[in-house]
């Protein structure tokens, strides 16, 4: 069963083109004009990754993100903005975002960012495997992760985080190696998204945040998954 993709963009040119390059792939599309329009559809079709413009009437893209996550929705989201600031991108990572892509673009280069996050996000499953370091577990199979027994939901971002940090406890990795682990070798970001992620992956794993017990940061470095 093709996978399905809603587009939300107030322009219409834009949602043709991208309709035209992502249903070629195999997808199947289904597009919106606001956000507004977007979480209805959203709540009926439950699409398995969001194309989201940041800056549109009615309810911007920061708006529906807020909504979406807030609602508990899983599909992956990549928001477009035509805003080149870092504190723009930062924003929309902190809203749940999986990857950002600025405007204008290559349709092509859309393209395989959607194929990377639709394969960060388990559509494409790699053979079974289970990681367990101190109380966390994680399966790579089912994508699902839990800490002390209790199963915690994470966005695919950070579980490809989690599975980065677990797969080698008590090594440091630097945000330059985490960023190309989880957003691939094609992103044009800036390390400090690997912070955002962290910071949320921290607020559903840690019991305190302030004094991680899983994730040390190591400072001037990156990170490590803490060996007990």
């Amino acid at each position: 069963m093709p996978k399905t993709i809603l587009i939300v963009d107030d322009e219409e040119r834009m949602r043709s083109l991208l309709r035209t390059y992502l249903a070629a792939e195999g997808y199947r599309i289904i597009t919106a004009a606001d956000g507004c329009e977007a979480i209805t559809l959203a709540r009926r079709e439950k699409p398995d990754l969001v194309i989201l413009d940041v800056m549109m009437p009615n309810m911007d893209g920061y708006e529906f993100m807020k909504l979406y996550r807030a609602e508990d929705h899983q599909g992956a989201v990549i928001m477009l903005t035509a805003r080149v600031e870092e504190a723009d991108a930062v924003l929309g990572l902190e809203l749940g975002a999986d990857d950002y892509v600025t405007k204008p673009f290559s349709p092509r280069v859309l393209v395989a960012r959607v194929r990377a996050v639709l394969r960060r996000a388990g559509m494409e499953a790699p053979p079974a495997a289970v990681l367990r370091v101190a109380d966390i577990v994680l399966d790579r199979g089912t994508r699902q992760v839990a800490v002390n027994t209790r199963p915690v939901d994470l966005t695919p971002s950070e579980f490809d985080l989690l599975t980065a940090l677990m797969e080698a406890p008590g090594r440091v990795l630097t945000r330059a190696e985490l960023l190309d682990r989880v957003q691939g070798v094609a992103y044009e970001g800036y390390e400090r998204t690997i912070d955002v992620h962290i910071r949320n992956l921290r607020s559903k794993i840690e019991e305190d945040t302030r004094h991680p017990r899983y994730i040390e940061t190591v400072y001037g470095v990156g990170y490590r998954f803490a060996m007990e």
